[in-house]
């Protein structure tokens, strides 16, 4: 029972170290600023002077797995239990290509990737992300919700944007 017991918590305690992970700025010929909770990654860089983001999903569902493109949604401080919703102060971006390889990502780039950077940089505690598809009468279905911890996410996303221009 005690050893039971001891890996529930010791699971506990690394679900929640996967969220509040850090953000990390990495220096090179592409700046990028990311957080990784293990399943899935959320990065900022710098792309030939472009800035993009990425949000990339290790082990997707099998509904993103088969798709050419979906929608993207992020949610910067959601009340702890809530879903991702067309009016549950989410953002969105429609209609993003994905590229699977070693599971599936989404780049996006230009004002939306600027707009997403401000959301970011702007959360407290968490940034939660995932894949949606419209249904009918303004639901969604929503596909690989991931939260990331927001800590040092403001200063590693500014020092890409200032390198971007």
């Amino acid at each position: 029972m005690l050893r039971m017991v001891s890996a529930v918590v010791v699971m506990l305690v690394a679900t929640g170290a996967a969220q509040a992970a850090d953000w990390t700025y990495e220096d090179g010929s592409v700046p990028i600023a990311y957080v990784d909770n293990g399943a899935a990654q959320f990065q900022f860089a710098c792309r030939g002077g472009d800035l993009a983001m990425g949000f990339w999903v290790r082990k997707p569902h099998k509904t993103v797995a088969g798709a050419a493109a979906m929608n993207l949604a992020i949610t910067a401080d959601p009340a702890e239990g809530s879903k991702v919703t067309t009016g549950g102060g989410s953002s969105f971006a429609p209609d993003m290509p994905l590229i699977h390889s070693d599971g599936s990502s989404v780049i996006v780039r230009g004002p939306v990737a600027r707009q997403w950077a401000k959301i970011a940089q702007g959360a407290k505690a968490t940034i939660r992300l995932a894949y949606v598809r419209p249904k009918a009468a303004g639901e969604l279905d929503v596909f690989d919700t991931h939260a990331f911890g927001a800590k040092g996410s403001s200063a590693a996303i500014k020092t890409v944007l200032d390198r971007c221009g």
